[in-house]
């Protein structure tokens, strides 16, 4: 039997331990409810959740926040463009293009795995959630070698 071809980055694993720790990280702050989005490399979802109150909208933005990242090499809130240029972008993207904080890179050392989004609060809680989700992401790796 042949064996299927796997991109490198998250496992499926990785990518629902990052949302749950956004999430909980939301919950833990007192935030609004979140959505949390994790993209391979390619910008194909691997996990999406939503918090319960969570707006629908949410969902839509979390994942274009970890497009973004992906799309930027960075954070989705360092994109400083001219609004023109912005609105071309999101033309060009089907409206994946959110530049304000929330969205990651993920990373293991300077190898891209793939990108975390959140969304629901204010960007710079969406930031937060996202950034503590890979930083306690990174920890439990640690932990495991």
């Amino acid at each position: 039997m042949a064996v299927t071809p796997r991109l490198p980055g998250l496992t499926l694993a990785d990518a629902d331990r990052l949302v749950a720790a956004a999430l909980d990280v939301g919950a833990e702050r007192g935030f609004p409810p979140l959505a949390a989005a994790v993209v391979d490399v390619s910008g194909a979802v691997i996990t999406l959740r939503r918090a319960d109150g969570g707006m629908p909208m949410t969902s839509r933005i979390a994942v274009a926040k970890a497009r973004t990242a992906l799309a930027t090499l960075g954070a989705s809130g360092g994109v400083q463009l001219p609004p023109a240029i912005t609105g071309s972008i999101q033309h060009l993207t089907g409206g994946d293009f959110i530049p304000h904080a929330g969205g990651l890179l993920v990373t293991d050392d300077d190898t891209i795995l793939g990108a975390i989004g959140a969304s629901g609060a204010i960007a710079t809680e969406d930031e937060q959630a996202a950034r503590v989700a890979v930083e306690r992401w990174h920890e439990s790796r640690l932990r495991a070698s």
